[in-house]
């Protein structure tokens, strides 16, 4: 099995494959990579944000989930003000969000990296803080496929300390600028002395909760003090023998793909129908600034992590490079029996796949028979599910090295619609077309379609879509 990371930055994945040569476990990677991701992809996530990591281990062949992800604030029993509406137009679609302080939810990222760490981490914690203090100091490039989505996204970007953060001349940064937040490489030192807790109980914490219920949230000490990192039940399914391993979220991706027919037998054209009516999705299209980490180590153990800030609150705290996120203005994430301190929903599902055995021999019941085949994820909001079924496919069914799978054109189905991207062969628009879909087509290969990253047995893969890169040792 190959060692490398895949991310959604050359900077991010560079910074993972660093930590990798230096000796470091998948988990030390991976959350140097996910703190790196916290400096250059600060469009897609941030250090107060939340998300889940899958963590495959070879010597015993168990797959573990954790959920970081965001919790309902309110503990302290701090009444929250109105949120502010925003509207960003993606894709020429205007989607409402809602910002401010009260749509700040209680953040996992910083506790979910601890976790990472503690479990299955090798090198000493500040060595893992490290390189995101240095990135942090001098900024990263920012790639053109987060350039344009900037463009969309300025209504929330430039609130706050944003407007000078992603237009620092009065001018939107664009691909290549250097994306730079004074203060960060601060804060991030303050996580590598203290260790995750300055982020609940320490300075950190105090500095979040003021700038929070300035702003109108609810977010108290109590909300802090009280979270906890979850270990969650691990679902699978089998996908031409392989194993696929991962929580079961919103959008339940790993039901879909254990309801999909065998499609080795298939023709491509009649494949692409049946992926089109597992991926059909009524969810309201979201922007999904979210961001996913992909680290497999030469000891086979798989990382995978997805994190996300939502868009962000425009809320930062006072010199300290942090944008606080916006989850609680993500309406199709909540439900009506939300109460303080219980986790939201979401929609990630950070993956790992195993078998079949080296000789062709199907994967055990067990799921890791012939060992570690691909560490995969996505970001995207209902998307995800997309992307990742169709990276799966390519690298199991197809046998493409990931970055091949990850390239190639892909069609979401959202409302009975079918969005594709160009370059899908005829037949199976065709096909698509016969079996009663409506076709929208898109320019080019666009983050509408989300952004995969994957390690495998042949390569490691990046999504162009977002800026994305593969490296491997």
């Amino acid at each position: 099995m190959l060692a490398g990371v895949a991310a959604g930055h050359p900077a991010t994945a560079q910074i993972g494959v660093d930590v990798l040569a230096a000796g470091g476990s998948a988990a030390d990677a991976a959350v140097a990579a996910v703190l790196a991701s916290c400096v250059a992809e600060t469009l897609l996530t941030g250090i107060s944000g939340g998300g889940y990591a899958t963590y495959y281990d070879a010597a015993s062949g168990t797959v573990t989930c954790l959920d970081f992800f965001v919790a309902i604030p309110g503990l302290d029993g701090t009444a929250a003000g109105p949120m502010t509406a925003v509207e960003v137009n993606f894709g020429g679609v205007p989607l409402e969000y809602a910002v401010g302080g009260a749509s700040v939810a209680v953040p996992g990222v910083p506790a979910g990296c601890g976790e990472l760490h503690s479990r299955w981490g090798r090198l000493p914690w500040r060595d893992v803080v490290e390189p995101a203090i240095k990135l942090a100091r001098h900024g990263a490039p920012l790639p053109e496929a987060q350039a344009r989505t900037l463009v969309s996204l300025a209504p929330v970007m430039l609130r706050g300390d944003g407007a000078t953060i992603y237009a620092p001349d009065g001018r939107l940064l664009g691909g290549g600028d250097l994306l730079y937040h004074p203060g960060l490489d601060h804060a991030l030192s303050l996580l590598a002395d203290e260790g995750p807790s300055v982020f609940y109980t320490g300075a950190m914490g105090k500095a979040t909760v003021d700038a929070a219920q300035a702003s109108g949230g609810a977010l108290g000490h109590a909300d802090l003090a009280g979270y906890r990192v979850v270990e969650l039940p691990v679902a699978s399914a089998q996908l031409g023998g392989y194993r696929v391993h991962g929580r079961t979220d919103l959008n339940r991706t790993v039901p879909t793909i254990a309801a999909l027919p065998p499609l080795a037998g298939l023709t491509r054209a009649e494949r692409a129908v049946c992926i089109a009516d597992a991926l059909r999705d009524v969810s309201r299209p979201r922007v999904g600034d979210t961001t996913n980490i992909s680290v497999v180590d030469s000891d086979g153990d798989a990382c995978v992590v997805t994190t996300t800030l939502g868009l962000g609150a425009g809320v930062w705290l006072p010199g300290l490079g942090v944008h606080l996120n916006s989850m609680l203005g993500e309406g199709e994430l909540l439900t009506d029996d939300m109460e303080p301190g219980q986790r939201m929903s979401s929609m990630m599902c950070p993956l790992v796949v195993t078998g079949p055995a080296a000789d062709g021999a199907p994967a055990a019941a067990a799921g890791h028979n012939g060992g570690l085949a691909l560490a995969a994820g996505a970001a995207g909001a209902s998307r995800i599910r997309t992307a990742l079924v169709h990276t799966l496919v390519g690298v199991l069914i197809d046998g493409l090295p990931p970055a091949e799978a990850i390239e190639r054109p892909r069609f979401h189905v959202y409302d009975g619609v079918v969005h594709l991207e160009p370059g899908l062969p005829d037949d199976e628009l065709d096909a698509l077309v016969k079996a009663g879909y409506p076709i929208h087509r898109w320019d080019g290969l666009n983050h509408y379609f989300g952004g995969s990253s994957a390690v495998g047995r042949t390569g490691a893969g990046g999504d162009p879509r977002r800026g994305g890169v593969g490296i491997t040792l």
